[in-house]
Parts: C-alpha cells; structure tokens; sequence
C-alpha cells in the first residue's frame, strides 16, 4: 500500500505525553479514530482527573467498543521515575500485532514569561524548566527506541510538537524559545541518525488553549502581549481540533522528510 492510500495509523501503540488537556487530549482523541482495533494508547500526564476522564470518554466511542485499550501513566517527565513508568506500561501493553509505535512529545510548559532574560540567575529554576521540556523529551525518546527496536513490519515515527519559537526569538519568552529551539535540533539530529525512523517536528500555530490566554495575560514584553490578545480579541486563533486535523493529515500521506520542522501555515 502507498502512502497515499493509507487511511489508518495501523494496528498502532500510541504513546502521547501531555494527553490530559489542551491539543494532547485532541491527538488522543483524533488518533483513536485513525488506529485499526486492538491498537494501545498510552496517556500520560501528571492529571490524574483529567486522564481518567478522557479514558472514560474514548471507552464509550466507536474505537473503544472495537477494542482500542487505554492506559493512563500520571507521570511527572521531568523525574526519571516518570519516564521509567511511561516505558514498562508500553511495554506491558505491546503485542507482537502492533505494527506501528508512535510517540508524541507534546508534554510542556511555558515558563515565566513575566520577566526578561537577565532575571534569571537562578541555575536550579533554569535546570528544572529545562528537565521537563528538554531532557525529559530525549530520554523519553531513548527509552522507546531501545524498548521498540527496529525490526521488520514495524513502523516508528517520533513526533515532536513545535513551535514557532523554535525558529524565532520572542522577547519575555526565553525559556520557551530554547527549549523548543533545543527540542527542534534534537529531533533533527535523532532523523539523521536514525534513517529507518519517521519524524516529524509539527507547529501547530497559534491554539486557543490555557497556555495561550496565560501567554496573553502575563507576558513581559507589551508588543508580545498585545500580539497575543489581538489574535484573540480577532478571532484568529486556532481550535486544537483544527490544527491537529492537519497533523493526522501529514501522518496518514507520511511524504514529509524525516526531521523537518512543519508549521501549520506551510499546509
């Protein structure tokens, strides 16, 4: 079958991080309808309410009565008990019919955005933003690989979700900047050096989600802020829905080059 026939993810085991909420719970849910029966999606998120109710919410539709099976890991990433867990839970629910790993790095967080660059000088606040958005992403991604080996008839892709601040400064926003900056090269790098691996560093653009109205609220620099709450006082802003609509898309044609960074303005 081409690539351009495919119209499932295949018997598949999806591991999504930040599912509870915001755009992970809408890739949780629109990837549920893409997988074939008997395929495992594992949930991950330090909500343990919100996990359970999206558990509760994919058991009642279509794919959970054809036999989808839902695991929830209330993990933080940035503890490596966190990541141990997400790994052996995979593990435990992989069958030798599971044709198709998924990953989806979208756990993160914003940061501080109420002050500049030069106000932090504390290396233990910097080391813990960083633990979770950056070195949490690549152990998390390690983990899988060498719990998932390549083999014959299974496919792997890596899904990084990015942002425009990965390519372009934003005043006030330093934490967020470097680690999706940090994030993208990773991604990057781990596509060179695996050839055999899909990935795929996805923007999703601009979201009406709880980071953005924290991002139009407590943002330091007024030019920043002002962008932010224009967009939303115009309407501009996109529904989780319809941006991961376009991310199934590119997942489904899977003619992107391994490693490039998409924005959903490009599609």
């Amino acid at each position: 079958m081409s690539s351009t026939e495919r119209r499932d993810l295949g018997r598949a085991l999806c591991i999504i991080t930040g599912a509870s909420r915001g755009f992970g719970r809408t890739i949780a849910r629109e990837m549920s309808r893409l997988v074939k029966p008997r395929s495992v999606l594992v949930l991950v998120a330090r909500s343990a309410d919100d996990l359970r109710s999206l558990q509760a919410e994919l058991a009642e539709s279509e794919a959970g009565r054809a036999g989808l099976v839902v695991e929830c890991v209330v993990a933080d990433l940035g503890q490596t008990e966190g990541l141990e867990n997400v790994v052996r839970t995979s593990k435990e629910s992989f069958s030798e019919d599971i044709d198709h790993i998924l990953l989806v790095n979208n756990a993160a967080s914003l940061g501080d955005v109420s002050r500049y660059a030069k106000s932090f000088t504390d290396m233990a606040e910097v080391n813990s933003y960083l633990s979770l958005n950056v070195s949490s992403s690549l152990c998390l991604t390690a983990r899988v690989l060498q719990a998932f080996p390549q083999r014959p008839g299974l496919r792997r892709t890596v899904i990084n979700i990015s942002s425009l601040c990965a390519l372009q400064p934003f005043c006030s926003w330093v934490l967020y900047c470097t680690g999706k900056a940090a994030r993208e090269m990773m991604f990057r790098v781990l596509a060179q050096e695996e050839p055999d691996l899909r990935v795929l560093n996805y923007s999703p653009g601009p979201l009406d989600t709880d980071m953005q109205m924290v991002a139009r609220s407590k943002t330091a620099d007024p030019n920043i802020r002002k962008s932010f709450s224009d967009m939303f006082a115009q309407g501009q802003l996109l529904t989780c829905e319809e941006s991961c609509a376009k991310l199934m898309k590119l997942l489904l044609d899977d003619n992107y080059t391994s490693g490039a960074h998409i924005d959903i303005c490009d599609l």
